[in-house]
């Protein structure tokens, strides 16, 4: 391999490394890579995989990890959406069902 062919993959997994700071998944790398690179899709892919058989446990982690964060972000960003429909139905005249242990007796018949 000439030496243009492999300082031209070794920035591909410098920019592959950098998405992984980012927390990007393959295919977010090769849409960014493309996009702001002009890098080739399959290049990208290909060195991705080759650092995935050179680090298995590394990319195995990452993916677990990745997982994580989105099944967590997932669930943050329901409670939010749970959070402002309550906000929305407060301000829009709609009551929240009363709880029971701060609910006003009725008035009692004093003057009888």
């Amino acid at each position: 391999m000439g030496d243009s062919a492999a300082s031209y993959i070794r920035l591909v997994q410098h920019l592959i490394e950098t998405c992984i700071t980012f927390n990007m998944s393959k295919e977010e790398c090769m849409e960014a890579l493309f996009k702001h690179a002009n890098i080739k899709p399959v290049i990208t892919s290909t060195v991705w995989k080759e650092l995935e058989k050179e680090n298995k446990e590394f990319f195995e982690a990452y993916e677990k990890s990745r997982g994580e964060r989105e099944e967590w972000e997932m669930e943050e960003t329901i409670s939010e959406r749970i959070h402002k429909m309550l906000l929305d139905s407060n301000h829009s005249g709609l009551s929240q069902p009363e709880d029971s242990t701060t609910t006003t007796p009725p008035p009692s018949n004093i003057n009888k």
